[in-house]
């Protein structure tokens, strides 16, 4: 996987998005201008890798298309899927702080992306500057964690049913409250190892859910039919 220097035009279309960013948002414009004469960017394949488990760390990412999995393998090689990357989200970045200097998962595309490539040590630099920075990075941190201890709760505390429905109004627009359309980018099989069930778990969720007229299943479109039922059993029922 080549990791191109930025172009002018990369340049243009790419400080946006960084300015937007949290981990840049409070930087200066030196600063700015220092994370990107160090930033690259890479162009990954469906089924290309990124980096892999235990690989020498020496960037974080930001997605800017496509779709990322981050996964860890077991040693009789099964893969459990711990998130999956969507287009503005960065990852990684909490290398800057774990006192390792190794990914910790394998990090692949599901679909053809693109992605930012931050160089670590010259952000580090930038840390040891600015004291705005690094809140900004533990606020990140912070916002991060709970979402983990939330999916935690959700793996530990609800059954498949429960999961699937979290996953199906992640998916939809936050402010939707009547009914939603969208198309599953991701392989079901994918979705099913994020939420730690079967593919066939995932398919009598969906028929389930189908069957109650909570959803619709065309393919690869979900539509759901209700986001005020969905969101109510989400709130109050765990399986």
């Amino acid at each position: 996987m080549n990791r191109a220097l930025l172009s002018t035009t990369d340049n243009a279309e790419i400080l946006p998005l960084i300015q937007q960013c949290v981990l840049f948002s409070d930087l200066d414009s030196v600063q700015i201008d220092t994370v990107l004469r160090h930033t690259r960017v890479a162009d990954l394949s469906e089924g290309d890798i990124l980096f892999e488990q235990q690989q020498q760390a020496r960037d974080f990412f930001m997605l800017t298309s496509g779709q990322v999995k981050l996964a860890r393998n077991s040693a009789d090689g099964h893969e459990k899927i711990i998130d999956l990357i969507s287009p503005g989200h960065t990852f990684a970045e909490a290398i800057l702080f774990s006192g390792q200097n190794v990914y910790p998962v394998t990090a692949s595309a599901i679909l053809d992306s693109r992605l930012l490539c931050f160089d670590i040590a010259s952000y580090a630099d930038i840390l040891h500057e600015s004291t705005d920075a690094c809140f900004a990075v533990l606020a990140q941190m912070s916002r991060r964690l709970h979402w983990y201890i939330a999916e935690i709760d959700r793996l530990t505390l609800h059954g498949a049913t429960f999961r699937v429905v979290c996953y199906l109004l992640d998916q939809a627009p936050s402010t939707h409250l009547g009914s939603s359309k969208f198309c599953l980018a991701t392989p079901k099989h994918a979705i099913a190892s994020r939420l730690s069930i079967t593919p066939e778990t995932l398919s009598r969720s969906f028929s389930k859910l189908s069957r109650d007229g909570l959803i619709e299943v065309h393919d690869d479109a979900i539509i759901l039919n209700d986001i005020g039922k969905l969101r109510h059993f989400a709130q109050g029922k765990s399986n």
